[in-house]
């Protein structure tokens, strides 16, 4: 006996799960076609590899560029006479676009071609930082325009690169893969000290580094281009078919979504702190650790650029060091300790980051006496910061739906970045040259108001391990709605509502078609 087609009704065709598939036509019978089931998506394992590692070239790249300024902050400062409070602007400044822009990256993410997306943005902050170099000292103004640029640029692979190593990996793999991604921050930070302070040592013009750039970044497009793969979003965790196939929620239902999912917010927060303290730190602590050798008479004052690059090239080294190491211990850390414990990821955040307090306090405190414990406590703190970079993404991935990761990752950015790094390494400078106004011009003075103007780190630190003790709490919840088969922006209620709907609707089980 035939079966009739169910009629069109607010939730799709009766007789059918939502988003099972397009609207189906009946035929001129008043039989239901054949439903047509897509194939699932699928890549031979070593192409997965290969474009998660040229996506991890590519990260490396795109955190160069975030620091490759701070490498040579001197030099930039004596070129463009400009003071400490301008020249946290210009990390402010680069931040500021990058946050500015996330969202819209992370909405084209999820609704159009990932690939062509991550090629402008690596176009774009390539050639910005490039035009960037031939900018003369009168033209300051239009120097901080062009980091701009290339935070927009840069914002378009921080939205959009983890969402599809999300879709070709899962479970452990997942973990893994992100560990390696996410170990190309730190690495990529210090080598873009190395990178600034080293061609700058080499070529006597600092300005050479940004020319260098461009040249690794269109090997890098050129490779995207050709290896990475535009996967379904879900595709790894074989929901392809469901979340390519159902209706597409809106902007604002993607961001009603994720403001009511909990382990999302307070793991924002708590990344947000993280990025208050590394976006200070990052600009500023080379300049530091330079007036502290002065202080400590190991360092003559820089009155002309070059200015010594020495202590760009140390803070490089300790971040990608530590950075390694840290990345490596937090991910093998969750990937155990989660088979026991459910919430072991954001208590390993927690843990990190309420360790790394102390440690960044001591080791400020402690550098006008000891540089040597100075630098032990430093790296100590950079390599707890370091734990969490791979497991808040993983966090991230497992709490939020395929279809709206790439929002998702935009919004934690843009929230991260504008209570966290945007302001950060201006609101340092600013404070330590409101210090050093009302004090003797001395470079004892300078270093003490600068240290004083870091203090501050080591509190916002210890307020995002709180935030991810909270997250623990909601952890368990968020991941099940997460994992729940066919689920867009819809609570857990509407998902059971919507199942038992279709079960009682199919042909055999008692209930008529024809009446809900």
């Amino acid at each position: 006996m035939s079966v009739e087609c169910g009629k069109p009704g607010p939730e799709g065709l009766q007789g059918q799960s939502p988003g099972s598939g397009r609207h189906s036509e009946a035929t001129g019978s008043g039989l239901c076609p054949a439903p047509s089931m897509p194939t699932p998506w699928s890549l031979p394992r070593w192409r997965a590899y290969v474009a998660a590692a040229v996506l991890c070239y590519i990260n490396l790249l795109n955190y160069m560029n975030w620091f490759i300024i701070a490498g040579v902050l001197l030099d930039v400062q004596k070129f463009f006479q400009i003071s400490d409070r301008n020249a946290g602007l210009l990390q402010t400044v680069f931040i500021s676009c990058l946050l500015l822009s996330a969202p819209v990256f992370g909405y084209l993410g999820d609704r159009h071609s990932r690939k062509v997306t991550l090629s402008f943005g690596i176009l774009l902050w390539s050639g910005a930082g490039l035009s960037s170099s031939f900018i003369s000292p009168q033209y300051s103004w239009l120097f901080f325009l062009s980091r701009g640029v290339v935070g927009t640029g840069t914002a378009s692979y921080s939205t959009i690169a983890p969402t599809v190593l999300g879709d070709l990996f899962v479970r452990d793999q997942r973990t893994r893969v992100l560990a390696i991604f996410y170990l190309f921050i730190p690495v990529g930070s210090g080598l873009g000290y190395v990178l600034g302070s080293a061609v700058t040592e080499l070529t006597g013009n600092w300005r050479w580094a940004l020319r260098i750039m461009p040249c690794l970044e269109a090997v890098a497009l050129i490779l995207l281009i050709l290896l990475v793969p535009d996967p379904p979003r879900g595709a790894s965790e074989e929901q392809g078919v469901v979340t390519e196939g159902g209706p597409r929620s809106t902007w604002c239902e993607d961001v009603r979504y994720l403001g009511r999912n909990w382990s999302f917010v307070w793991s924002t927060l708590g990344v947000t702190a993280m990025a208050f303290v590394t976006g200070a730190l990052g600009f500023w602590a080379p300049k530091f650790l330079f007036e502290a050798r002065v202080v400590h008479g190991l360092q003559l004052p820089c009155f002309q650029e070059p200015c010594n690059s020495q202590d760009s090239l140390i803070f490089g080294a300790l971040t990608v060091v530590t950075g390694i190491i840290g990345v490596i211990l937090g991910a093998e850390a969750s990937r155990r300790y989660k088979k026991g414990n459910p919430r072991a990821e954001p208590l390993i955040c927690a843990a990190s980051l309420l360790a790394a307090a102390p440690c960044l306090y001591l080791a400020l405190i402690l550098a006008p006496t000891t540089l040597l414990a100075a630098y032990v406590f430093l790296a100590l703190g950079e390599l707890l910061l370091s734990c969490n970079w791979a497991v808040v993404a993983d966090i991230l991935l497992s709490v939020v739906v395929p279809r709206c990761r790439g929002t998702a990752e935009a919004l934690q950015i843009t929230v991260g970045h504008i209570l966290g790094d945007a302001g950060s390494p201006y609101l340092t400078g600013l404070i330590s040259s409101a210090l050093r106004a009302g004090r003797p011009d001395s470079y004892l003075q300078r270093f003490l108001s600068l240290q004083q103007s870091f203090l501050c780190c080591a509190f916002v630190i210890a307020l995002g391990g709180g935030c991810f003790l909270l997250t623990a709490l909601y952890l368990e919840r968020d991941q099940a709605q997460a994992r729940q088969p066919g689920t867009g922006i819809s609570d857990s209620k509407d998902v059971n509502s919507k199942a038992r709907e279709s079960q009682r609707l199919l042909p055999g089980t008692g209930a008529s078609p024809e009446h809900p």
